[in-house]
């Protein structure tokens, strides 16, 4: 089994619960495949470094997967044709990073800190 970390943008007009059934679709298509959800994290509204489709900004969803190339070839082949999807990208990793949280605000990096020192 390999491990890959896999990247879609959703157009930013699109709603969370229309990000919530994109999640569950390609999950499925995963599951289906015989593959496996390690992690799903949900990135929010994002800017883009440039325009995609006469779109600013961009609704980020992050996978983390465990499972074969194949899978990753039913997925790329669905995104490619999904018009609420602007871009997809898979990377082949090593190991996961469960761990880091990339985008909490800062406030609540804080805050989660703070509690793992009045537990210690």
């Amino acid at each position: 089994m390999n491990l890959y970390e896999h990247t879609i943008i959703a157009r930013q007009d699109t709603s969370p619960a229309e990000l919530k059934q994109l999640t569950e679709k390609y999950s499925k298509i995963v599951e289906k495949n015989e593959g496996e959800i390690v992690k799903t994290e949900n990135w929010g509204l994002l800017n883009l470094s440039y325009l995609i489709k006469k779109n600013r900004k961009g609704s980020y969803i992050h996978f983390k997967i465990k499972g074969t190339g194949k899978i990753i070839e039913e997925l790329e082949k669905n995104e490619s044709i999904d018009k609420k999807l602007l871009r997809h990208l898979t990377v082949k990793v090593k190991k996961f990073d469960l761990k880091t949280n990339y985008f909490t605000k800062n406030e609540d990096i804080e805050k989660t800190e703070k509690k793992e020192k009045i537990k210690n």
